[in-house]
């Protein structure tokens, strides 16, 4: 058996215990007819995290936590399975498909190496995930592994211009301050011990995923409504609403 690298051990540890913390907003976004995405709420329609054509398709949420973007994407035709390093995620995953009679594939294990063949895949998805939880490199490379030609990958994450402004105290939030270079940012780990994230530069971004075999189809800075709230205090809804707090990436594995 392959050990897993150690980033993924801690943040396994860490998302078992924050687990509890997300069991509400899990069943909240289960009950969700029309998704809704972020740490703003913004919905479908605005974003297209989702493409029209699910019905049938094979899909994939890498780092799916409380799988509700999974069950979005089952409710519309999907054929999906969702993997998660915590099994504490996935305990909440369960018990909400029992709780909503959905049933579909649910994989404790790393979105580095998912356990399926090459080619698995129309879709695969990632909101605050493997894109932000695991290494860039490898995930990525991993999802056009799994994606057949021409299948798509989406995922949001937190913009770059906040991690550059983001305050070490998370409970505290970002300034227009500057606190960190641009250059050389990819794995940050907060001193509080919150776990092991990782972000990579618009540049870097579209380098990677070139590399890997995609075309990038777009790139959606996201800007919250006036009077937007979030359960999170590391921005502000006045901030987010002068930059970018998240965004959104698409792109198309080439045929």
């Amino acid at each position: 058996m392959t050990s897993l690298p150690e980033y993924v051990l801690h943040n396994r540890e860490h998302w078992d215990k924050q687990a509890s913390g997300y069991v509400a907003s899990g069943e909240r976004h289960w009950a969700q007819q029309n998704p809704t995405w972020g740490i703003w709420g913004i919905p479908e329609s605005d974003l297209r995290m989702l493409p029209d054509d699910l019905k049938g398709k094979d899909a994939i949420e890498l780092g799916c936590g409380t799988a509700y973007v999974s069950s979005w994407l089952a409710r519309r035709g999907a054929k999906v399975i969702g993997i998660d390093n915590s099994e504490q995620q996935l305990a909440t995953a369960r018990r909400l498909q029992q709780q909503h009679d959905l049933d579909f594939p649910l994989i404790h294990g790393n979105a580095e190496s998912v356990p399926y063949p090459d080619q698995s895949f129309d879709f695969a998805i990632s909101e605050y995930g493997a894109c932000l939880w695991a290494d860039p490199k490898k995930w990525v490379a991993e999802a056009a592994r799994l994606l057949r030609p021409g299948g798509r990958l989406h995922f949001l994450t937190n913009a770059f211009l906040l991690m550059l402004c983001a305050d070490e105290d998370e409970t505290k939030p970002a300034t227009a301050r500057l606190l960190r270079p641009a250059f050389g940012v990819y794995r940050m780990e907060w001193p509080d011990d919150s776990g092991i994230e990782f972000h990579l530069s618009h540049a870097d971004w579209i380098r990677l995923l070139r590399d890997t075999g995609f075309e990038v189809e777009g790139l959606v800075d996201i800007q919250p409504p006036e009077g937007a709230t979030t359960r999170y205090p590391f921005v502000t809804v006045d901030w987010a609403r002068k930059w970018p707090s998240e965004e959104v990436w698409k792109a198309r594995k080439r045929a």
